[in-house]
């Protein structure tokens, strides 16, 4: 098996002001909902407050601000909002929890139809599906929101945790996800988006932008993931993605074995995978802290390596490769010495020796020869980076080779990613601060 074709298969591939006021007729919402005791009438406290809670989105108008005071409430069936212009405010992730664990409807904790949306302070965990879902809106807001999965990674959680899809002017700040089985933090088909100052764990994809155009990933720290934070470019979407800048992140050992479900495309991602981009177009990696990602610091692929298989066939115009991938100004240390899956055991042993380990940067070797000569779709590595293996993916991985020198060059940078229209959301510009500890 040819080392890149198992492997993705490895790569891939509210309540307005008056809700306070409604909440305490309840019968005190903010207690503990474990306690029995506390009664609206005939009704459980958490069932009155999913059924309130749920009018008041249903209610809701544009303009409305649906407070959720501090508790632990537990709700068996999933939220809905299709009103533009809404905030969902809780009073903390610590101090907000809403728990689907007895979920028996609903696919989502809370799915988003809307625009000029914004949630904060509160966490969301153990769905049955997505955690949060937003779906076709413009100006999302999240901030502050915890989602997760309290028993652990388990291929039975929830696929997606934050999950805004086909949305435009995107900002995801202050965020974390734990758990999910596909990807914690997700933007996918989406237009002008940042996400910073996240933390990603125990997910199978840390944090995933795909088909994607213009989008700044910051300050963000994904560590004990499969995959820590992948760019792809998918076949038969609405849109390809390009315009990535990845900077300033700290990827650390994402090697927590691949719990994703069989069959799908994030199921074969290999764990020890830190930053990975996948027949994406302008991806610039900078100024990150890229270590002990025991498959490899930062992969490199084509859609021929994935060994994703859609009966539908792909897309005409679908583009299956990476495109001015700009690696640079890193710090990276450890990784690459355990690589996940026999192939790629046996090329690491082939090439390093039994204790050795691959460069930082580990690339498919596949190319698009009609356009080798476009300066700005090359593959530019700096020497930041301790080496560049081409596993020659086109000869079916006979001659493997070291190629430092060949890709020591430059791409003009990107321009920093504009979320225009949501508020605290300005231009993504050089690092500034250090992220959050991992």
């Amino acid at each position: 098996m040819h080392p890149f074709r198992q492997s993705r298969a490895r790569f891939v591939p509210i309540l307005a002001a008056s809700a306070l006021a409604a909440l305490a007729a309840m019968g005190g919402c903010s207690k503990s909902s474990t306690d029995p005791n506390v009664r609206v009438g005939d009704l459980p406290v958490d069932t009155a407050f999913a059924k309130k809670l749920q009018e008041q989105l249903l209610d809701a108008k544009p303009g409305s601000v649906i407070e959720i005071p501090a508790g632990h409430y537990h709700l068996d069936r999933g939220l809905s909002l299709r009103v533009n212009g809404v905030t969902i405010r809780g009073a903390g992730m610590e101090q907000t929890i809403l728990s689907f664990r007895d979920q028996v409807a609903g696919p989502e904790g809370l799915l988003a139809q809307a625009s000029d949306f914004t949630i904060e302070g509160l966490t969301i965990e153990d769905t049955k599906g997505d955690a949060l879902k937003i779906n076709s809106g413009e100006n999302i807001t999240i901030r502050g929101v915890r989602v997760r999965w309290t028993d652990g990674p388990k291929t039975t959680n929830g696929a997606y945790g934050l999950y805004p899809v086909k949305t435009k002017n995107v900002l995801i700040e202050n965020s974390q996800s734990f758990g999910a089985a596909d990807a914690g933090i997700y933007v996918g088909q989406s237009k002008n988006v940042i996400v910073r100052g996240c933390r990603a764990e125990q997910n199978v994809a840390g944090i995933e932008i795909e088909n994607t155009i213009d989008a700044d990933v910051h300050d963000n720290v994904a560590t004990g993931n499969t995959g820590g934070i992948l760019v792809f470019n998918m076949p038969n979407l609405s849109q390809p993605g390009h315009s990535t800048r990845v900077f300033h992140n700290k990827v650390d050992a994402n090697n927590l074995g691949n719990f994703g479900a069989k069959g799908t495309a994030v199921s074969s991602v290999p764990a020890g995978s830190g930053v990975v981009v996948n027949s994406n177009s302008l991806v610039e990696i900078f100024d990150n802290d890229v270590t002990n990602n025991v498959t490899a610091n930062v992969i490199i692929s084509s859609y021929f390596s994935t060994g994703y298989f859609n009966t539908k066939g792909v897309q005409p115009n679908y583009d299956p490769y990476p495109r001015g991938i700009h690696v640079h100004g890193n710090r990276f240390s450890g990784g690459g010495d355990s690589p996940d899956g026999m192939d790629l055991k046996v090329l690491k042993t082939a090439m390093f020796g039994l204790n050795g380990h691959f460069p930082d940067v580990l690339w498919d070797g596949y190319a698009d020869a009609a356009r080798a000569n476009v300066p700005e779709e090359r593959i530019c590595v700096d020497a930041t980076a301790s080496g560049v293996l081409d596993a020659d993916g086109p000869n079916k991985y006979k001659n493997p080779r070291l190629i430092n020198e060949a890709v020591r060059c430059k791409l003009a940078p990107l321009s920093p990613a504009t979320a225009t229209g949501v508020a605290g959301a300005p231009p993504s510009a050089s690092p500034a601060a250090s992220p959050a500890s991992v």
